[in-house]
């Protein structure tokens, strides 16, 4: 037995340090990219013809900072994970890759670089989706993920050749600054289309709370907060930085599709019962408020508010940080979870916070940053997309007049309904009574991965309580875009101060407060409770009725009840109610079964039709494969003459 161990024990230290490094490596470089000068490297024999180019940037470096700040609590984390959910050695291999791919595409130096990099990172992860292939559910999320990843990748290849095309080569980015402005408008559709893809736009998300929830944890972690930010970076280099910063309605579509994607992830993660399917809605949500303050900052831009424009990419930017550091954190807590219990299911879990106090506490720092909550990681990037929209002013100009306005309303909502999500998320997962033996019997999460958690509530900590520490990556990166050019984001200190802006927040001092409350709140409460009558332990009452069950307690789908009913026209949720009744008599009621299904209606009204259409025109072509060689080559042939024929 202990020998059948010790290979499993090799490769999961061996894969976690590999992982740990890599990201580490990413950090360094990722900073010197942003502090030092322009490196560049060109290696002609690994790819023919064009060679591999790699040129670290201060736009790259900004991106290569974030993805290495992941995979370092990631591999930590990946040690004890692998030990106890025993993944084998295929999937240990190829997380390090994934990582190392993800690392290569904001390095790309080229056209050619930047596409080899982006079909290998995705081609990783679509591996580590396969997983547990064996499990129906693993199987269908691998197949969506693969047909979206690469109708992307098609969208991308397609616009990138078309602006290399229009300049005459593909050696490097910057000769993508003399696109012709007709073309411009083509190379955004595509592009848009391909990067909002990967970052998980709707209505091109449908990938994201499949794949996310089948992979295992760990790269459900790098996937959520490592992966989809290469969505926004190709948008941020090709479209807002190469290309930018482009007319009003560039702006205006990225506005529109980033508050579309905000509203309907977060409704969507209001209501699901799946922990990691929750994250993963939350995830679409959170790319869409970076997509729409990106959206404001190219609108504000071209109508001349240069600090509204500055002030949202800086809040696009720090909430791009605190995302990546929180929802990193909410997915290593929730396969801490399904390690020790198995279960997803937010209607069986509560009562781990007695059972796993430390995963309990950590996942509650992810919780209020996904949140955005004073003290939370996220506060202080919304509060900045919020001053942004509200400061922006009309400028004369009746877009903006009326665009601003609607975007505070679809923040709002956002950050309303997030609240929502992630008080179900901790309240009926973690706290109350357990609802089934598994979260009854669950034990505390291993030591390395109890560390990797901490690693990343660490992160989040800091950028909740001093952002001050983003403040010189931040200034540096947010002016590499001609969005915020003409004016200098420096106003990130122990005492948040906006450009051009009235309007301070210090959230150091607000946590201090916190503090200082609780400390003498509980010294007021121990100090009478030593001064007062001994206490009696006496049984709850509850109206006569014997103790509370866990049958009392609300559950993740009664919690969310009132939201959908709310929501019922966007949702259409099928519910459905059987009633069985005694053999008796018709007239009494043995039991009464509810159940409700709440599926992505962009799903099931957009794709499934088009799955259909599809599905028709491969049986009919099906019937074309015979298995006749002479008819293949007939076909063949037929197609030579056809090119032929047009050709002359």
């Amino acid at each position: 037995m202990l020998k059948s161990l010790r290979p499993n024990r090799f490769g999961a230290v061996t894969a976690g340090a590999v992982t740990s490094v890599l990201g580490a490596l990413g950090v360094v470089v990722g900073l010197g990219g942003i502090f030092g000068p322009v490196r560049s490297v060109t290696i002609g024999w690994l790819l023919p013809l064009a060679g591999v180019s790699l040129r670290v940037d201060r736009l790259g470096g900004f991106f290569l900072l974030v993805t290495g700040a992941v995979a370092i609590p990631v591999g930590v984390y990946l040690i004890g994970y692998a030990r106890r959910e025993h993944l084998g050695g295929t999937t240990l291999t190829v997380v390090p890759v994934f990582v190392a791919t993800m690392l290569l595409v904001p390095s790309a130096g080229s056209v050619t670089s930047f596409l080899l990099a982006w079909e290998s990172m995705a081609i990783a992860s679509l591996a580590l989706v396969f997983t547990e292939h064996r499990r129906v559910a693993a199987r269908r999320a691998g197949v969506f993920y693969a047909v979206m990843t690469q109708l992307g990748f098609v969208a991308i290849l397609a616009g990138l050749l078309i602006a290399s095309a229009s300049v005459g080569g593909m050696d490097g980015f910057d000769a993508l600054a003399g696109v012709p402005d007709g073309t411009r408008a083509i190379v955004f559709a595509l592009t848009v289309a391909g990067f909002g893809s990967k970052a998980g736009l709707v209505p091109l998300h449908a990938w994201l709370p499949r794949a996310h929830p089948e992979a295992p944890s760990p790269v459900s972690a790098l996937m959520s907060a490592a992966m989809v930010n290469l969505g926004i970076y190709g948008i941020v280099r090709f479209d807002l930085q190469l290309l930018g910063p482009g007319p009003r309605w560039w702006g205006l579509t990225l506005l529109i599709v980033g508050g579309g994607t905000a509203v309907y992830g977060v409704l969507q993660a209001s209501v699901q019962s799946d922990l990691k399917r929750l994250l993963a809605f939350s995830t679409t949500e959170n790319m869409g408020l970076i997509t729409l303050a990106l959206g404001a900052a190219t609108l504000f831009a071209d109508a001349g508010a240069g600090s509204a424009a500055t002030v949202a990419v800086a809040a696009a930017m720090l909430h791009l940080m605190a995302h990546a550091g929180f929802k990193c954190l909410g997915f290593l807590g929730a396969g801490a979870v399904l390690a020790a219990t198995g279960l997803r299911d937010l209607d069986r879990l509560g009562g781990l916070a007695r059972r796993m106090p430390a995963t309990t506490a950590l996942f509650g720092i992810a919780a209020l940053g996904a949140a955005g909550l004073p003290l939370g990681a996220g506060f202080v990037s919304e509060w900045l997309l919020f001053q942004s929209l509200i400061h922006a002013g009309t400028q004369g100009d009746s877009v903006i007049a009326l665009a601003a306005p609607l975007a505070v309303g679809t923040v709002a909502l956002t950050a309303g309904l997030g609240v929502a999500a992630m008080v179900k998320a901790f309240g009926i997962g973690f706290l109350a009574r357990a609802r089934s033996d598994n979260a009854a019997d669950a034990r505390e999460a291993a030591p390395t991965m109890l560390m990797g958690m901490a690693l990343a509530a660490i992160a989040c900590v800091v950028l909740a309580i001093a952002p001050l520490v983003a403040g010189p990556v931040l200034r540096i990166v947010v002016g590499e875009l001609p969005a915020a050019g003409t004016t200098e984001f420096s106003g990130l200190g122990w005492t948040v101060r906006l450009p051009g802006i009235d309007g301070t927040i210090a959230p150091a001092w607000f946590a201090a407060a916190v503090a200082l409350a609780v400390v003498v709140v509980a010294a007021i409460a121990s100090r009478r409770a030593g001064r007062g009558p001994a206490r009696e332990v006496l049984p709850l009452w509850a109206c006569g009725a014997d103790q509370p069950t866990a049958r009392m307690q609300y559950t993740a789908t009664s919690f969310a009840e009132p939201l959908q009913r709310v929501f019922d026209n966007v949702l259409r949720p099928d519910t459905d109610i059987e009633i069985t009744h005694l053999a008796e008599s018709r007239y009494l009621v043995e039991k009464v079964a509810y159940r409700a299904r709440i599926a992505d209606t962009i799903e099931d009204r957009l794709y499934r039709p088009v799955v259909r259409v599809v599905r028709r025109a491969a049986l009919v072509v099906a019937r074309a494969h015979t298995g006749n060689v002479h008819l293949y080559l007939a076909y063949g042939a037929l197609g030579v003459l056809i090119v032929l024929v047009v050709s002359r």
